[in-house]
Order: structure tokens, then C-alpha cells, then sequence
């Protein structure tokens, strides 16, 4: 909308300015953003007061042990001589999670690009209805299956690549015993963690601008080219995301894990056999059994664990806003 303002003494209009627009706030209105505002601030009060919980519970342990709680593997919660070292439960963490990521991050790829760019139009919304009931299974489950199912069933591969591919160092397994491992527990975590990487990589492969997909097959191109050469290079920033929100929650996972994996503290490198330590899984396990200094010590892992997993969450969020690349 335009409006006249002509000059006092001259009948000639001045050039046509525009009305600046003010969209009046109603009462829901406010009320809404006050809602949102309440909400945000919930979140975030929360989220601190857990920071601080946390930080405020370490500091016993923090002054009994001091660096020795990320640099010793020893673990004494009873006696006169407590230690409470987190190195190998640490490295079991890291263990776990990266066989997790290594484990669901190319079958989350495949079933997204299956949904998106290969699956017939009939097929999409159940492969999509199956992806999501995977989300919202218990980990309980999960564990039970890795537990009865997956660790016998898996048991002649694992002991295939003891056999043929101890050149690698966590493959060799001197004493025989399979099961109940690291490895178990990273391919389970990795199962959990396909559907949370396939919906954000689905998600957006989809926006991938047709025109663009269309023009490479016109040019002569494949589907696979199109996919490697238009697709990927569009979703590549949200499929790091996604990874991301995977390594989080494959970090955190405790169910599971517990249930599967024969809890020692000590540092383990033979990912084929029984043993190893998770932060999760030891605090589930042993907090409520304990005294007071080593829950501090506890606490402590549970700190650096919450830190670990905040930042892959911010790291997910910034990748996914980064600027996509122009297609050229």
C-alpha cells in the first residue's frame, strides 16, 4: 500500500512513499511467545542445573584422585586404599561407539537412498514405517536380542576373523572365548542407532533439487553418477549431522550394553572376547552399591560423558546449518 503526501503550495505529488507495515500483536500472540519463552527457558535451566549437579558431585572424587581418574585403569570402590581409575571404561566408551558408527552408518546410507531414489513409489512409506518403528523400540529389546540371539549367531564370525584377520591387533583373541564382547555390543548399538541416521539422511537427500537430478541423467549421466554427483555433495553437511546424532547416542547407550557385555574396568583391547567397560553401563551397575566417594567417582564419568555428548550435539547443529555447496 502506497500513499501521497503533496508539497504545501504545489499541486505536483511527491514520489510515492510506502506505508511501513506493522502487524498488530493480539493477546494469543503474546500468549504464545510467552509460552515459548517459558519452554526455552525450562530447557535451559534444566540443562545448567544438570551441569552444575553433576559438577558439584565431582569435586570429592576430583580431590581424592585427581588426573589418575583419566590416566589409571584401576578400580578399588572397597578398603582402606580406594582408586578409582576410568581409562579403560573410557576407551570402552570410544570402542563401542566407533564400532557402532562403522556398523550403521553405511546401512543408514543404503536405506536412504533405497527410500528416496530406488524404491518403487508403493514400497516408500512402509520402508519408512519400518525405519521409525526401530526408533521407538526399547533398548531393552535390543539387548535381550543381542544377548540370546545375535551373540550366538554372530559367534562363527567373530571366531573367523580371530582365525584370518589377527594381523589387526584387536582381532586376536589368544584365549579362544568369543561372546559377550565389545564387538557384540557395537553391533547392536550400531542397529539402534540406523534409524535416528537414515531419518536425518532421508530427510535431506529428499530436498536434493530435482532439476538438477533430472539434468544429470539428461546429460548422459547414471543413476549412480547422479547420486554420487548431485545428491551427495547437496546432503553431505545433514548426513554429518546425522552421523553425529548417531556417535551421541551410540556414547550414551546403557541397556543394551549392560545386558551384553561381561563388565571389567581394566583396559581391553581384544574386542572378540569376554570383558571391557562403558561409563553407562558401570554407572547403572554399580551406583547404587557403592559409597559416597566412589558415586563421586561415578559422577565424574557421567560429567564427562554429558560433556562428550553436548558438544556432538552442537558440533550435529552447526554442521547441519552450514550453507550447502552450489551444484555446479
Amino acid at each position: 500500500m502506497t500513499t501521497t503526501s503533496p508539497t504545501a503550495g504545489d499541486d505536483i505529488s511527491v514520489a510515492e512513499v510506502p506505508l511501513a507495515l506493522k502487524p498488530a500483536k493480539t493477546s494469543a500472540d503474546r500468549a504464545f511467545l510467552v509460552t515459548l519463552l517459558g519452554a526455552s527457558v525450562i530447557v535451559l535451566a534444566a540443562i545448567f542445573a544438570i551441569l552444575f549437579f553433576l559438577a558439584k558431585s565431582s569435586v570429592p572424587a576430583i580431590r581424592h584422585s585427581g588426573v589418575h581418574l583419566l590416566t589409571s585403569q584401576h578400580w578399588a570402590a572397597t578398603g582402606f586404599h580406594q582408586q578409582f581409575g576410568l581409562a579403560g571404561v573410557l576407551l570402552g566408551t570410544v570402542m563401542i561407539a566407533a564400532i557402532a558408527i562403522m556398523v550403521g552408518v553405511p546401512v543408514s546410507l543404503c536405506a536412504a537412498l533405497l527410500i528416496n531414489e530406488y524404491a518403487p513409489t508403493w514400497l516408500k512409506r512402509p520402508m519408512t514405517s519400518i525405519v521409525d518403528l526401530l526408533a521407538v523400540l526399547p533398548s531393552l529389546l535390543y539387548g535381550l536380542w543381542g544377548l540370546k540371539v545375535l551373540g550366538t549367531e554372530i559367534y562363527g564370525f567373530t571366531k573367523w576373523l580371530s582365525a584370518y584377520a589377527d594381523f589387526f591387533p584387536l582381532f586376536r583373541e589368544p584365549d579362544g572365548t568369543f561372546g559377550n564382547s565389545i564387538f557384540v555390543c557395537g553391533v547392536v548399538v550400531g542397529i539402534m542407532i540406523i534409524p535416528i541416521v537414515t531419518s536425518v539422511s532421508r530427510e535431506v537427500m529428499s530436498q536434493a533439487p530435482r532439476e538438477a537430478c533430472e539434468a544429470a541423467l539428461a546429460l548422459g549421466g547414471t543413476k549412480w553418477g547422479m547420486v554420487t554427483d548431485v545428491i551427495f555433495p547437496f546432503a553431505r553437511n545433514g548426513i554429518l549431522g546425522g552421523v553425529l546424532l548417531g556417535l551421541g547416542r551410540a556414547l550414551g547407550e546403557t541397556v543394551a550394553v549392560l545386558l551384553i557385555l561381561s563388565q571389567t574396568n581394566g583396559i581391553h583391547f581384544n574386542i572378540l572376547g569376554p570383558g571391557g567397560g562403558q561409563i553407562p553401563a558401570l554407572i547403572a551397575n554399580s551406583f547404587e552399591s557403592v559409597n559416597s566417594l566412589a558415586k563421586s567417582a561415578l559422577t565424574v564419568a557421567g560429567l564427562l560423558l554429558f560433556v562428550t555428548i553436548l558438544v556432538i550435539n552442537f558440533m550435529a547443529r552447526r554442521v547441519v546449518g552450514r550453507p550447502r555447496i552450489a551444484l555446479q
